[in-house]
């Protein structure tokens, strides 16, 4: 009897010491030996681990990156202005994490918590590191479940599923930006929560990205973090690894996470700074040659996961900044090579008022069909047939005098087509309105609309089709596969409907 209490004594006392053992460790201490703007070389501290967080006199945190034989290169997350050589540097013993929970939506944080909007601190008892495996292969179910984003180019042409990485790319204000902000309002309805990190940015920029998501209402069920381009460096390093973590968290939990990274270019700016700074030899183009690494190894954690590992998603949205439409510069090429398809965003089209300015050409979903409703894949064969054979032939008929019939109708079709995915900012459609007017251009049914009206005229198809007929509007949103007199029924609404407006619009002008 004795003996079993005396286990079950010495059972309570090892319970209680490994609790205890975070707070018993010995508290190593080092000292700073050199510091410069956004990093510092700290000597001491032997039993420093990788990435871990590091605490400075005045509450600044830094980041364990390079240990060396006799010094420690620190990534610095706050200013460091009033730091000093000499300035003792506590180990604090976890690596540098970030605040996950629920109580983050709705919330503007940067990487560490700290809250960037009016409300109250976030006070959330789970953390989360910023740094994780990314899911095992066996882990990951296909990508199969769409995305919708209601934009009419993007879901009939460069469909994105649940889980895929869908790179956007262009030139400086050509709308990048607002492509992936209406991704995010159209999941209003849905299950999707929402992410938008801010790499870089200027607050004036942000401030406007958080006043439309609140005036449409779409702040309730997303997370907007921030380290903007008056921040350290080494916060703008964090940012994306933080938000990747707080996307994970939900992830794990089953549910479907939208990830808008805005940009990685200035990740990769900031990433070169610190690199340059902490001695790391420049590569090609003076980026490190480890670029490829930090990104690829970021983006490599989103993914579709089998619902025995949670079932949850994340999607992906990362954004980047071409330089006078050079779609082959380093880390265009590098991100492009990382991702599952590109949206590229021409600054011709953007000048000429086409928006989205999406070109189709030089977008792909590698993804493809496999995340598309089966009333997408019905008409987005011969939308895209259409459309490609009008880039082609509009070049050349600036170079002719006489078009035979048919190159003139293709070049007509192809010009209504593209007025069709004009699409006004923060106005996204359903599934069904969006399968209505394509189909109707397909069917020709604009032919003989002037493309100024073409705009009237398919509002008017979109709302008389889908009040006309809402069970096969309902079935084209299930999913269900319409058969041939289905569509023939959606042709004539839209007919009727394009005949009334017609008339409505001469009788106007008499």
């Amino acid at each position: 009897m004795l003996k079993e209490l005396l286990d079950d004594a010495t059972q309570v006392i090892d319970e209680a010491l490994e609790q205890a053992r975070p707070s018993l460790r010995a508290r190593e201490v080092g000292v700073i030996t050199e510091v410069m703007q956004g990093i510092a070389h700290v000597a001491g501290l032997p039993h420093v681990t990788h990435e871990e967080l590091l605490r400075f006199p005045g509450d600044v945190l830094g980041i364990a990156f390079n240990l060396e034989e006799d010094a420690i290169g620190v990534i610095l997350l706050d200013d460091s202005e009033h730091l000093a050589a000499g300035d003792e540097v506590v180990a604090t013993g976890r690596l540098v994490d970030t605040p996950v929970g629920e109580e983050l939506l709705g919330r503007v944080i940067d990487p560490a918590g700290r809250v960037l909007d009016d409300g109250p601190p976030v006070r959330t008892g789970q953390r989360r590191a910023v740094e994780q495996d990314a899911p095992a292969i066996m882990d990951r179910a296909p990508v199969k479940v769409p995305l919708q984003t209601g934009l009419k180019a993007v879901d009939a042409l460069i469909p994105i599923g649940r889980g895929q990485r869908e790179l956007i790319v262009g030139d400086r204000q050509t709308g990048k930006t607002t492509v992936a902000l209406d991704t995010i309002l159209h999941q209003k309805e849905g299950d999707v929560i929402c992410i938008y990190c801010a790499i870089g940015q200027r607050g004036t920029a942000v401030a406007r990205v958080v006043d439309s998501l609140r005036e449409h209402d779409a702040l309730d069920y997303s997370v907007v973090m921030v380290a903007s381009g008056e921040d350290p460096p080494g916060l703008q390093y964090v940012c994306p690894y933080a938000a990747m973590a707080l996307g994970e968290y939900f992830m794990h939990q089953g549910r479907d996470v939208l990830l808008v990274l805005d940009d990685l270019t200035r990740h990769a700016r900031a990433y070169r700074e610190l690199s340059l700074l902490l001695r790391r030899p420049p590569g090609r183009e003076a980026y490190p040659g480890d670029i490829f690494y930090i990104h690829s190894r970021l983006l490599e954690r989103a993914t579709h996961l089998r619902e025995e590992a949670g079932g949850g998603s994340l999607t992906a949205l990362p954004i980047i900044e071409t330089q006078a439409q050079d779609i082959s510069a380093y880390i265009p090429t590098n991100l492009v090579s990382i991702t599952d398809g590109q949206i590229y965003l021409s600054p011709k089209l953007f000048r000429k008022g086409l928006m989205p300015a999406i070109d189709v050409g030089k977008s792909v979903s590698r993804v493809g069909g496999k995340t598309q409703l089966p009333a997408y894949r019905a008409v987005a064969g011969d939308l895209r047939l259409s459309y490609s054979q009008f880039e082609e032939l509009e070049t050349f008929s600036r170079f002719a005098s006489r078009l035979d019939e048919e190159t003139r109708k293709t070049i007509e079709r192809g010009r209504r087509v593209r007025q069709i995915l004009k699409q006004p900012q923060h106005q996204t459609l359903s599934v069904p309105a969006q399968i209505v007017v394509l189909h109707a251009v397909n069917e020709g049914l604009f032919d003989a609309v002037t493309e100024e009206q073409i705009g009237r005229a398919e509002q008017r198809i979109r709302e008389s089709v889908c009040d006309a007929l809402p069970e096969l509007m309902e079935r084209i949103a299930a999913g269900e596969v319409l058969e041939d007199k289905h569509w023939d029924k959606i042709r004539d609404a839209a007919r009727e409907a394009l005949d009334q407006w017609r008339a409505e619009a001469e009788n106007g002008e008499s």
